[in-house]
């Protein structure tokens, strides 16, 4: 299994709570998708040997949609970008506003492919269809054929996993099922190796793919350390399939990311500070990488009634282009005093000459930590913090 030392399972559970209830979706909505993955009732669970490892299988349908589809939908893409996307499916949910040019230059780069790898066991067939490495995240796709079920990612709870909290649930109840009675074609969280050995990652999705039906995809997004040209191995186990499905894929990504690592790039005002670590540049995405410390600045606006919420970073090309962050996380509570931020956005077109950060704060009710201005096409009124803007030199 992947490990994810960087998170225990109850953290992510209760990240994945908040992230969908904080989401700018409808309330409604938000309380039908938690009512799905099983609401307060969601257990928190580890599984023995390896108590880091996470069995995400019981929540990854719901979730997957919930976070992919939630981004999709509010408006990043347009119908033409749309059209041309649903040509290589993963960047359909991994990359919002990338444009043909960049696709055709990742394939060119060998940062997408098609391996169309299949096998059959037991009358079940898996096939990998997409697979993506830049230099810093790794997404592949696993098609199924063979059996009719919801969904593709098992929602069986393993015997031998020790539970924390409300184990009598029937929730669990209904999903510690033993191997036998299981139904047939449900896809385990594969085990991922390179060059033999296991992946090493900080964190990680693995879950139903929500645009495509009979369809798993898993998305390594941080603290990967891998070379440019390895072998990938893809290790998948289906229940009531006693045989592993096994691929090895050559992977050799001929330009991987442009990695810009600043010297002394930190900005201040008054007790609040940032300071960017690292700018991840290749044509599917774009990462920033940066710690903060210090009381949140607050404009005028934001004192007696209101208040200012954490500090967000948007981000600027040379020639003016805003670039969309992949997801706009809410926090409904006071703000920290620390943050270490590693965020995904839309890609460049091109390389730029420098990239300029341009913090913000969010206008807050603390009464209910509500934001002022939040709609379906706004995250909220945005109050930029002038002093803080600072301009990175990138230099390929």
């Amino acid at each position: 299994m992947g490990q994810l030392p960087e998170q225990t399972e109850y953290a992510e559970m209760n990240a994945l709570e908040q992230r969908i209830r904080e989401s700018s979706l409808p309330r409604s909505m938000s309380d039908q998708i938690m009512n799905r993955i099983g609401e307060r009732e969601m257990t928190r669970l580890s599984t023995k040997p390896k108590p880091n490892v996470i069995k995400r299988a019981i929540l990854v349908a719901s979730a997957a949609a919930v976070l992919g589809g939630t981004v999709i939908g509010s408006g990043f893409v347009s119908p033409v970008m749309a059209a041309t996307l649903k040509q290589i499916p993963v960047l359909g949910v991994l990359y919002e506003g990338t444009s043909e040019d960049a696709v055709k230059a990742a394939i060119e780069q060998g940062i997408l492919s098609e391996p169309n790898l299949s096998l059959t066991h037991d009358g079940v067939t898996l096939k990998v269809a997409d697979l993506l490495y830049d230099g810093t995240r790794l997404s592949f796709i696993l098609e199924r054929e063979g059996v009719d079920l919801p969904g593709t990612a098992s929602p069986y709870i393993s015997e031998d996993a020790t539970l924390i909290g409300n184990q009598d649930s029937e929730y669990v109840k209904s999903r510690k099922v033993a191997k036998e009675d299981q139904e047939k074609g449900y896809i385990e969280m594969p085990r991922i190796l390179v060059d033999g050995q296991e992946v090493a990652m900080g964190e990680g999705t693995f879950g139903d793919y929500p645009q495509q039906d009979n369809a798993y995809i898993v998305e390594l997004t941080k603290g990967l350390k891998l070379p440019d040209q390895f072998e990938l191995t893809i290790q998948a186990n289906v229940t009531q399939v006693n045989e592993t499905f096994e691929f090895k894929i050559p992977v050799n990504v001929a330009n991987p990311s442009i990695v810009v690592k600043p010297d002394e790039a930190t900005k201040s005002d008054g007790p609040f500070s940032y300071t960017v670590k690292q700018l991840d540049i290749s044509p599917v995405s774009t990462r920033l990488v940066l710690d903060s410390k210090g009381e949140v600045p607050a404009s005028a606006e934001q004192t007696g009634d209101y208040s200012a919420s954490m500090v967000y970073y948007e981000l600027v090309d040379d020639q003016g282009n805003v670039l969309s962050p992949r997801k706009f996380e809410y926090f409904h509570s006071e703000p920290q005093t620390e943050y270490h931020i590693d965020q995904l956005y839309s890609p460049l077109n091109g390389t730029p000459k420098s990239i300029t950060i341009k913090p913000f704060t969010l206008t807050v009710n603390p009464k209910d930590w509500s934001v002022i201005g939040q709609d379906q096409d706004s995250v909220g009124d945005k109050t930029y913090l002038k002093d803080l803007e600072m301009t990175i030199p990138v230099k390929p």
